[in-house]
């Protein structure tokens, strides 16, 4: 589970780069993250309990910005702040120390690619190595 919240941070990061050089919208954030999460507006609707036809208004040509405490409710909905999907940007959902973590990426690839009983193996090899490192 660990790892797929990684992943799903470190996705969310690499689409946060892809948009440093124009500052999107609400609407476009607001429709990524739906995208995204494979959500379509009447499943947000539902979630939220905002009328769909009003979420249309948000993501539509002519779109607007919702006052605060609808775009509370959306971003509660989708899991993530109103600073992001005001400005589609947001450090409490990319570490610090994001630097770091990059050295694992290819590391879960791989182990994404394992069967379970491989899986369940490597969990067996690295608890012990950690078990003996403390030991040290």
């Amino acid at each position: 589970m660990i790892i797929h919240q990684l992943i799903y941070k470190f996705k969310r990061k690499i689409r946060q780069l892809t948009y440093t050089f124009s500052m999107p919208s609400f609407k476009e954030n607001l429709r990524n993250e739906l995208d995204f999460q494979g959500l379509t507006v009447k499943e947000l609707a539902a979630r939220t309990g905002i009328i769909k036809g009003t979420l249309d208004n948000y993501l539509g040509v002519r779109s607007s910005i919702p006052p605060a405490d609808i775009a509370v409710r959306i971003a509660k909905a989708l899991n993530v702040s109103v600073e992001y999907l005001v400005t589609g940007t947001d450090e409490k959902i990319v570490p610090k120390n994001y630097d770091r973590f990059t050295a694992y990426l290819s590391m879960l690839a791989d182990y994404e690619k394992l069967t379970t009983g491989s899986k369940k193996s490597l969990a067996i090899m690295i608890h012990a190595l950690a078990s003996e490192e403390e030991k040290l």
